[in-house]
């Protein structure tokens, strides 16, 4: 549906064109112009729908599916724009853009799109990044949701302040309903924004809590207020996107009996600990690309199996270079067998990316480099017995790597495992 328009490349010429300098000085005021041109351009569309915003480190774009499936399930037409795909109302496609928020125009268009086809609501995965180039303007937000906020993207924005203080701007800007995670050590930094109507959740603190957990790599249960949830992925983050998705719908009158056989329908949640295969060994895939994400990942798949191999990339090149040995590092704490690859190099030598997150392995650590991520999988795959798992992190469901030379290549982790596992 998004194809690049003849705008777009035109715009990306004439920027191309400018001196780098003189562009990040008026960039705040170009990008905020585009952002109302395409309001305007497609007569203010989402003044018609109530959009639900979702920011945070992580479980953004997992909530926003949740929330999708949720609202789908209870019979209310919805749209969702997320790294995990575009949806208006029963049509669903891939995001191959490599962009979780897609640009002013793009996004302009799919609201059209989503309210000529008669759609109510909007879930709507919200990046720092997006609000910092100011995509977010022109764009009527009802509901704001924050998952959590751990560092990232900081050479994007300067410090660690800056990432929050973007994206702080949601609930500035929203005014009727805001969403808190209550357990994050960082709930304050969003809960001083006035709204009409305010629900926070958890599992430790909450006005919406989950109890009596039973968690299990593949699956969970849960109860809320005496509903009780039994889902088919696991992980206790995921309980905690379940309760920011559960909490998003009662704020629009979808009680709790409601949702359960929709959260209970849903098999997996594309790329995020997918389980590809679970015999005789666990294969999985998952887009953790943050320090917090993996660990969780790690500690998670780590409490039911044998021997852990994982294969690891780092974040993609030229961007949170600080990550990478601390990757290194919660790998050598969690796995028995580590596997470095290729992963989203653009154009950093992908070699020197491998190093760094190797640099913050312990001496001792089974370590073994294989540029090409598809051998590396291959040999993650042979060197798995009856009990293990293996899990390939930090592309989840994306189809497509991004190499040198501005170039993107079909790629899919998931397919690879798939045609490897049979």
């Amino acid at each position: 549906m998004f194809k690049e328009s003849l705008l777009d490349k035109t715009l990306y010429r004439i920027k191309r064109l400018i001196p780098k300098s003189v562009f990040d000085f008026f960039a705040p005021y170009y990008h905020a112009a585009l952002a109302h041109a395409g309001s305007i351009i497609y007569a203010n569309p989402s003044k018609s729908l109530k959009v639900i915003g979702v920011t945070g480190t992580k479980g953004k774009s997992t909530t926003v599916y949740l929330i999708s499936k949720i609202f789908e399930g209870a019979g209310i037409p919805i749209a969702a724009i997320g790294s995990l795909g575009f949806k208006i109302k029963d049509k669903e496609w891939p995001n191959t853009l490599k962009m979780t928020m897609p640009g002013r125009f793009k996004l302009q268009k799919f609201f059209y799109e989503a309210k000529k086809a008669g759609c109510k609501y909007v879930a709507l995965e919200v990046t720092s990044e997006g609000i910092k180039q100011k995509r977010h303007l022109g764009i009527n937000f009802d509901c704001a949701v924050f998952t959590n906020l751990h560092r990232e993207h900081l050479e994007s924005h300067g410090s660690f302040e800056n990432y929050y203080k973007a994206k702080q701007e949601l609930f500035a800007r929203t005014s009727n309903v805001h969403v808190l995670n209550a357990d994050d050590k960082n709930v304050e930094l969003f809960s001083k924004f006035s709204s009409k109507r305010t629900i926070f959740y958890g599992i430790e603190n909450g006005d919406l809590k989950a109890v009596n957990l039973d968690l299990k790599p593949d699956r969970a249960s849960f109860e809320v207020y005496g509903t009780k949830f039994d889902i088919n992925f696991g992980g206790r983050f995921n309980v905690l996107n379940c309760l920011a998705a559960l909490s998003a719908a009662a704020m629009y009158g979808i009680d709790l009996p409601r949702t359960k056989p929709a959260l209970e329908k849903i098999k997996d949640i594309p790329g995020r600990m997918e389980f590809i295969q679970k015999e005789p060994f666990g294969a999985v895939v998952d887009y953790a690309h943050t320090p917090d994400s993996l660990e969780a990942v790690y500690k998670t798949l780590k409490n039911d199996c044998h021997k852990l191999i994982c294969v690891l990339g780092a974040a993609g090149g030229g961007r949170d270079k600080w990550k990478r040995p601390e990757f290194g590092r919660i790998a050598g704490e969690y796995c028995d067998e580590i596997i470095l690859t290729d992963e989203d190099p653009y154009e950093e030598d992908p070699e020197k990316i491998i190093n760094e997150v190797a640099s913050g392995i312990k001496l001792g650590k089974r370590i073994t480099i294989v540029l090409d991520r598809k051998e590396a999988i291959k040999t993650a795959l042979d060197k798995a017995e009856k009990g293990d798992t293996v899990v390939i992190t930090g592309k989840g469901s994306e189809v497509s790597m991004a190499v040198a030379g501005e170039r993107k290549i079909p790629w899919s982790d998931k397919e690879i495992v798939r045609g490897l596992l049979k």
